[in-house]
């Protein structure tokens, strides 16, 4: 049988005579299915080999009807977190033997979002995932009555069967909280961009946690999540020593750190300052940075998991509860000075 398959490439058709089985127990197998026997698998799996045949997602789509092929709509950014998001969405996919076909946006032009939708279902995904990073994206994600699953790695204080979150707003009430706390009594907030769901739900947050306490709300300056950004309001903001300062990411607060230094305040002993992310460098910086952690990876997995869900390829319901985020505490916090 070997020998016949030299002038061609082997089908599923050859993988089914030579195991002794049916193309369709030979798709099973293909696409990880259950209620096939192990010595059947073992069978499938030896011919697979003993043949070379590797799988189009074509020739499975024909017998399947699926091409077990997952379109991913990311921004057209180098943020740590949407980048994050992709790297362990992708990982969850192969895992589930699933291949990811990822299209970059530009920016939320939600012409262009719709444009890279209808893009991907001409590649006839089984389901689309989109990492938002715009408002206006989000919309569009509300917007979609497709035939396929559509899910989201979005913030929203609104909540959405279709969308995977982490708690933006509990994980910035946590680092305000701390801050207030430590006595800091004027909280200032450096945010990301206002058009970013991120952004946005971590102004509320901190928002609401001054307002409960009662504590002096000074309206937030506005970055690009840039560590340039974060530097240049650093030289520009109100800051004395004694406040403290919550900034909407780590990146941004590398340049904030760099930027309170070159005005002569200390971090802490004059200012404390809390990120956002905790990126993989935030407890190398000097100071090491107090921040709010993200668990990017189980975002991930929720999302591929909420995906196999709308394909009926995994038992059970996933949560809409906000995945929680955790507040490490570092060197760049420090209890303020009495009568500061």
């Amino acid at each position: 049988m070997a020998e016949d398959q030299g002038a061609r490439a082997a089908n599923i058709f050859d993988v089914a005579r030579l195991a002794g089985v049916s193309h369709q127990t030979v798709s099973r197998v293909i696409n990880g299915m259950p209620n096939v026997r192990p010595a059947t698998k073992e069978r499938v799996d030896k011919a697979i080999a003993q043949l070379h045949y590797s799988p189009s997602p074509a020739a499975r789509a024909l017998v399947t009807r699926r091409t077990r092929t997952i379109g991913l709509i990311t921004p057209g950014v180098v943020d740590y977190g949407p980048a994050s998001i992709a790297m362990h969405f992708n990982i969850a996919a192969r895992t589930a033997r699933y291949s990811v076909d990822a299209v970059s946006t530009v920016d939320g032009d939600p012409a262009v979002v719709r444009a890279a939708v209808e893009a991907l279902l001409r590649q006839r995904v089984d389901a689309i995932v989109v990492i938002v990073a715009d408002a206006a994206a989000l919309e569009v994600v509300r917007g979609l009555d497709l035939a396929i699953p559509v899910v989201a790695a979005a913030s929203t204080a609104r909540r959405d069967p279709r969308i995977v979150s982490i708690d933006q707003y509990r994980g910035a009430r946590a680092a305000v909280a701390h801050l207030a706390e430590l006595g800091h009594a004027r909280i200032l907030h450096i945010a990301g961009p206002a058009h970013a769901p991120d952004a946005a739900e971590r102004v509320r947050g901190w928002r609401e946690e001054l307002a409960a306490r009662r504590l002096e709300v000074v309206e937030p300056m506005h970055g690009d999540w840039s560590a340039a950004g974060g530097h240049r309001i650093g030289l520009e903001i109100d800051v004395a020593s004694g406040d403290a300062i919550f900034v909407g990411n780590d990146q941004m607060a590398i340049g904030v750190l760099s930027a309170l230094r070159a005005r002569g305040l200390r971090v802490p002993d004059d200012v404390s300052v809390v990120g956002f992310d905790d990126i993989p460098e935030a407890g190398y910086l000097l100071p090491a940075l107090t921040t709010v952690r993200q668990d990017f990876e189980a975002h991930g997995r929720l999302i591929m998991q909420k995906v196999l869900v709308a394909l009926e390829e995994h038992g059970g319901e996933t949560s809409d509860t906000p995945l929680p985020t955790r507040l490490v505490v570092r060197d760049s916090t420090r209890a303020a000075a009495p009568g500061a």
